[in-house]
């Protein structure tokens, strides 16, 4: 796992800056962004070849924070035989009707994959929290299957979870779902439902807070109000990770 982000707990967001470091060179930023994502690749190869170890990219954020980007710029170099990304919406019937994590556990990575999700597993404790459609007794008992969930991934499958926080300001984000009413190659993105969201955004920070600070597995905090800077992060978050994997190509078979 990466140190790059890790964060301690318990964690106050509103203490964390969403912005970059004051100096922070972007034109260097944005080569090293490349030669890290270009890096990511050879080792997603060697993940692949070896089969024998997974990850699984966990993405949260509030609205418009940049999920998608993130996810185009970390893995632009990779094969796409070796990477997959899921986008959570709203559950279907069929998925309704099952617990949970039925959705997520059957698009868990297998091994030699890595597995990127777009939202994920926690949104059935945020979403259903802030607007209370759910009790406090069943969160804390998802936030628990959570936390199991992940370590039999985890113990069972050798898959690495790695979990990385989008952090937004309220004020980038409302520029960035106006943008969405104002460009014309944005203007697929725009929801009227993210408006209405948007008036919980103190109610999202607050259960955000509470369940990164009750996640076994620790969470990557990562500023997300410049977006090059953001690519960075990520890409580094997920480059230091695979390069802990201590990665080799295997050797020839003896057949």
């Amino acid at each position: 796992m990466s140190k790059s982000f890790l964060v301690k707990k318990p964690v106050k967001l509103s203490k964390i800056s969403t912005k970059p470091p004051k100096g922070t060179d972007r034109r260097k930023i944005e080569k090293e962004t490349k030669r890290l994502a270009k890096r990511i690749a050879d080792l997603q190869e060697m993940l692949y070849a070896n089969q024998d170890k997974n990850l699984l990219v966990v993405f949260q954020g509030m609205d418009s924070s940049g999920k998608d980007g993130s996810t185009r710029e970390a893995f632009k170099y990779c094969s796409l035989a070796g990477v997959a990304a899921y986008s959570f919406k709203k559950p279907t019937e069929l998925e309704f009707a099952h617990d949970f994590l039925w959705r997520c556990h059957k698009l868990a990575p297998r091994k030699g994959h890595i597995q990127v999700f777009i939202r994920s597993h926690y949104e059935d404790v945020l979403i259903q929290r802030v607007h209370k459609w759910i009790d406090e007794e069943r969160v804390n008992k998802r936030i628990d299957a959570i936390n199991n969930w992940e370590r039999l991934l985890e113990f069972d499958n050798n898959t690495t979870v790695l979990k990385i926080y989008l952090h937004l300001s309220k004020e980038r984000q409302g520029e960035k779902l106006k943008e969405r009413t104002e460009e014309k190659d944005k203007f697929w993105k725009h929801n009227p439902a993210d408006f209405e969201e948007r008036k919980y955004w103190d109610q999202y920070r607050e259960v955000y807070e509470d369940t990164i600070n009750r996640s076994e597995i620790p969470w990557h905090i990562v500023p997300v109000d410049s977006r090059w800077y953001r690519n960075y992060c990520v890409t580094k978050i997920i480059h230091d990770t695979l390069v802990g994997f201590k990665l080799k190509w295997p050797p020839l078979s003896k057949e």
